[in-house]
Formats: C-alpha cells, structure tokens, sequence
C-alpha cells in the first residue's frame, strides 16, 4: 500500500502543474483589470499604471509566473492585492466556518440519504422507493439558491426555529456553531443526499439479487442482519465513491451556500477574490481545493480494500 500511496502522490504532481499553469494564464487572459478597479474610477491613467507596475503586473507573463512559481516554492501563496494581507491568513481566517459547513452538509447527507436508499432498495417498487426516487430528481432539480431561501423562510422566518443568516463559531460553542450551520448544511445537503440515496438503492438491489444472499435468507438471518451485515458492506464501494464526490462537490457548493447564508468562508472569499480580480487569492484558493479534491480521492481509493478485501495495493 505504501508504494501505491507514493505512486499516487508522485502523480498529483503534474496535475497541480497543470491546474497552477492554467489558472495563472486563465486569470490574466481574461479581460479585467485588477489595477483599475484599486485605483478607483475617478483615477487617470497615469495612476492606474502606478498601481499596475506597484502589483507588479506590467512585466512580462513568464515574469510573473517565474515569481509566483518561486514564492511557492517557499510555501508563500503571495499577498491579497486589495488587503496586502497574506493569503494564507486570508484562508486561515475562512477555514472554520468552510470545514464546519461541509461536515455538517456530508454529515446530514448521509443520516438522510443511506435510510433512503436502504429502504427504497429494500422496498423496491413500492411506495417509499417511489417517494425516495421523486425525492433524488427533485433534488438535482432544484437550484441550491432556491432551497435554501425556502429553508429561510420555513425555518428562520415562519417558524424562528434557526438563525437567517451568519456564523457562529466554533469558539463560542458546539451548539451555538452547529445551531447556525444547520440551514446552510440542510441545504447543501438536500442536494447530495439525492444523489447517495440513489446510487445505494441501485448498488444494494444489484446485491439484494445475489444468490449468497437469497441463501442466508433462507438460512433463517434476520431481515435486518441480512441487508446492514452482508448486503450493505458488499454494495460499499460505490456508495464510498459518490460519497468521496460528493465530499469534494460540496466545495462548489459552500460558494453559493455562503452567500445564501452571509457565512464568512472560503466560498465568499472566492466570490469577492473574483469579483476583485484578486489574483493571488483566487491562485491560492483553487490550488487549496485541488489539493482537497486530490487528497479526498486517494482516501477513497484506500477505503475500498476496507470494505472488499479482494481489493489489494
């Protein structure tokens, strides 16, 4: 497993190459100028290319990438050229609330989506597969801004049960952190609890089908000891891969997510790096999610021989 790991790391290496060179070239090919907008509409010309040449924008594009590239090389992801402050920090501070939110939207997905699924693979062709299967297209139906101004207004407004919007943090207690994520989380979660409730009823019917199943059914095994000990670790393996996907998706999501919700993460840091035109921000965030993308990959990859142990390394 260990020469495995190493091959796999060994191979990140031409993709984060890759993702780097095109972002770089991606940002400063589009049309914008960071330069202007700093400087500020009422600026000449003359001081939108002071504020130019103080980025140091007006070299060469092999010159720029020469001196990112070497500022990597140290572990430095540069400076924000609307904060100068450094975009490490910058992420740091956004971390949190990011992290929370998408272990609350993965976690409800699951308490939500595997009862789902089982009950539907279980009950295939009646009413509750019926309701499960409605569920999963309305789920990839609806927009993410939708669902969650619908969860505001059911849950915060009507009802008064959550906060609208905002962030509490980790440092001001689990409750009170969990409390105002849950909205935001639900809504996430209503997307990829659709698509891991399918994906386990058609894994689990495939092995509901088996014929060592049928024989420990008529073996006497109880129902449940049949579906949660035999059936459900044998159809694992692609339940663990949509959810590894839907574990790194769900970075796409916490953008629109947060702005829904006014939550201070990563996602509203790429928004405003964007609209900005704030390149070192958004170099180092897309760099920070490949990364994340990667390293969640490889962990599935590596469960698979927990659940089947034909699966070797």
């Amino acid at each position: 497993m260990g020469r495995y790991v190493l091959r796999r790391l060994v191979g990140t290496v031409p993709v984060f190459l890759f993702v780097g060179l095109f972002t770089f070239f991606l940002l400063r090919l589009t049309p914008g100028d960071p330069a202007a907008l700093i400087a500020g509409d009422q600026a000449t010309t003359a001081e939108v290319e002071a504020v130019r040449q103080r980025l140091g924008l007006d070299r060469p594009l092999i010159e720029q990438l020469a001196v990112w590239a070497g500022q990597l090389a140290r572990g430095d992801l540069g400076q924000s050229v609307f904060s100068n402050m450094p975009v490490s920090h910058l992420i740091g501070q956004r971390a949190e609330a990011t992290a929370m939110l998408a272990l609350v939207g993965i976690l409800l997905s699951l308490v939500i989506a595997l009862p789902m699924g089982i009950v539907a693979a279980v009950r295939a062709g009646g009413v509750l597969d019926r309701l499960t299967m409605g569920f999963a297209v309305l789920g990839f139906s609806a927009p993410v801004f939708v669902v969650g101004f619908l969860l505001v207004y059911v849950f915060a407004l009507w009802l008064g049960w959550f906060p609208t919007q905002g962030y509490s943090p980790l440092a001001k207690g689990l409750g009170s952190c969990l409390r105002s994520l849950f909205l935001p989380g639900l809504t996430l979660a209503f997307l990829y609890a659709s698509l891991i409730a399918r994906v386990t009823r058609a894994s689990l019917l495939e092995v509901l089908n088996e014929d060592y199943i049928r024989t420990a059914n008529a073996k006497g095994v109880l129902p449940r000891r049949v579906v949660l000990r035999h059936a459900l670790q044998n159809a694992a393996v692609p339940i663990v891969t949509v959810v590894g996907v839907g574990m790194a998706a769900l970075l796409g999501g916490v953008v629109v997510t947060e702005t829904v919700f006014n939550i201070p993460g990563l996602g509203r840091l790429t928004t405003d790096a964007i609209l900005r035109r704030d390149y070192p921000v958004i170099q180092g965030l897309i760099l920070l999610f490949s990364s994340i993308y990667v390293t969640i990959n490889l962990l599935v990859d590596l469960s698979y021989g927990l659940f089947d142990p034909r699966v070797r390394y």
